[in-house]
């Protein structure tokens, strides 16, 4: 049997991220963080700039081609949507060399996508005022099965299919195949990583948002944020699919079932859009095909 801990160190000589995002990060925990050097850090990397300039204009963000300097985008943005956005993006091309064969690594991707935009649609509604890390939390909830089918491939593939003849669900399958599940593995690999600290606890509360404690509101729009991609993936109806949350995750969030299917349409509607912003070889090669 496998623990995440050590899912996670042999996944760390694959994937560790990159330098710049590490030094981001300590601008932002410093109480002399300033957005001048975060500007400079960001600029020092070309290709990270023009991907940040195009994601800062597009309807993510909703400026609309008016932002034209990294100096802007970071005075906009402020350091914690800066450092967001640069882990967002690190995380795209940290995972790009790791293609499970088991794994369709298109449609894993936009399933990511599809849980942070539906993450962040959900934050919205609820006014919560740190929206938008919802998107990147949503974007790394399903990271622990990508690490799952690099290192344990055939392990995953089995709890896999467990819970597709209907016996258990996959967490539980892998708990009993693997030895730990996929929101441990991505609640292990967020604090290996040194991601702020809320991180991981809401990915590790993600299937069971009551064991989150502080962070377990987040933990429940994580929750039905993953919940709309597998009834996309399976193309379950929105109600069948609402039906099956537990109504404490609904009153926990202050929503109703009736509001799946709309959070779901948000989600849809700019989907493509942000697979090929944040995925845009993936997106180009799916294209291709």
């Amino acid at each position: 049997m496998h623990s995440a801990q050590e899912l996670v160190s042999q996944l760390d000589a694959l994937a560790s991220l990159p330098t710049v995002y590490h030094r981001i990060r300590e601008e932002l925990d410093s109480p002399e963080g300033s957005v001048t050097e975060v500007g400079r850090l960001v600029c020092a990397d070309p290709a990270l700039s023009a991907r940040m300039l195009r994601v800062v204009n597009s309807a993510l963000y909703g400026y609309g081609g008016q932002v034209e300097t990294i100096n802007r985008a970071v005075q906009i943005l402020g350091l914690q949507q800066v450092h967001d956005l640069v882990l967002a993006m690190s995380i795209s091309s940290v995972f790009a060399g790791i293609r499970p064969e088991n794994m369709d690594m298109y449609r894993f991707w936009r399933g990511s996508v599809m849980c942070g935009l539906a993450a962040r649609s959900i934050a919205r509604g609820s006014g919560l005022p740190s929206a938008d890390r919802m998107f990147v939390v949503g974007l790394l909830a399903d990271i622990g099965h990508l690490a799952m089918y690099q290192l344990v491939p055939e392990l995953a593939w089995q709890a896999q299919q467990a819970a597709v003849s209907g016996s258990e669900d996959v967490a539980a399958a892998e708990r009993r195949i693997i030895g730990c599940d996929h929101a441990e593995v991505a609640a292990t690999l967020a604090d290996h990583w040194r991601l702020p600290a809320s991180f991981a606890t809401i990915l590790g509360a993600q299937l069971n948002p009551r064991l989150g404690g502080e962070s377990s509101f987040d933990a429940a729009i994580i929750h039905v944020a993953g919940r709309i991609v597998l009834a996309d993936r399976d193309g379950e109806p929105s109600a069948a699919a609402a039906a099956r949350i537990e109504a404490a995750v609904w009153q926990q969030l202050q929503m109703s079932p009736d509001s799946f299917g709309r959070v779901r349409e948000d989600a849809e509607l700019n989907l493509a859009a942000f697979v090929a912003l944040f995925f845009p070889s993936l997106a180009a090669a799916h294209h291709h095909r």
